[in-house]
């Protein structure tokens, strides 16, 4: 196995599944199917999910919400994604613990790296809801620095597509998957792979980020096995 513990980041729009909105149970249990696997042969997982299936900040703003509050109703709906993703585990005979980043006992204990580290250790599956607890930040930066906090040996962004391109692959067919690129050529060619405070954290931390499709199933064991030609991996 090449990574003993991870943070797992996942994407809110790919709860939905194929009903466009809210949680798909189907894409859920895929989830939940593939992560049980990695915990049973021995990797620690933590997890982050984003919200954008029931609220996202950003979009609410466009709208006419305020940028604080739309981010804390943001918050809330990772919240509700990361209970999910815990009941579903546990279905799966996983155990599994949800920490928030704003105190809100009994849903989920307040989030610390020593309690992280303890779950971890117990053999938990540690899903780390509500972002940083703080508005104007996305879940991606709540990804890196919570994939920092823990130590973690590479943080995964599990997406709908199968690494990072030149162009995007679904407007540009002549686009190219890379194996493999450095943050600063990410910068320079301005990709998009996550926001760039999210990209510098983890680049000032020496943190790798490995951008596969999650919604494949099989990927998530096929990246934790160092298999090759399953996503980018994104390094210093």
């Amino acid at each position: 196995m090449r990574y003993k513990r991870i943070l797992l980041k996942l994407s809110g729009e790919s709860l939905m599944g194929k009903q466009g909105y809210g949680i798909d149970v189907e894409r859920l249990t895929d989830y939940a199917v593939q992560i049980a696997e990695a915990v049973r042969l021995g990797v620690q997982v933590g997890i982050v999910i984003g919200g954008g299936n029931i609220f996202r900040g950003l979009q609410g703003a466009a709208k006419g919400f305020d940028r604080y509050k739309g981010d804390q109703m943001g918050m809330l709906a990772t919240v509700i994604n990361s209970l999910a993703l815990a009941q579903a585990l546990e279905k799966e005979g996983i155990g599994a613990k949800v920490l928030t980043a704003i105190r809100m006992e009994p849903i989920g204990e307040l989030y610390s790296k020593p309690r992280a580290l303890e779950l971890l250790g117990a053999g938990n599956v540690v899903i780390m809801a509500a972002g940083t607890g703080n508005p104007y930040f996305t879940t991606d930066t709540g990804s890196s620095l919570r994939a920092i906090e823990i130590e973690a040996d590479v943080m995964m962004k599990g997406t709908r597509v199968d690494g990072i391109y030149t162009a995007d692959p679904e407007k540009d067919k002549t686009a190219t998957r890379f194996e493999d690129i450095t943050y600063d050529e990410v910068y320079n060619r301005g990709l998009k792979v996550m926001d760039l405070t999210a990209t510098a954290m983890c680049k000032e931390n020496n943190m790798p980020i490995m951008v596969f499709n999650m919604d494949v199933k099989g990927n998530l064991m096929k990246v934790l096995n160092g298999e090759k030609g399953i996503g980018t991996e994104v390094h210093n």
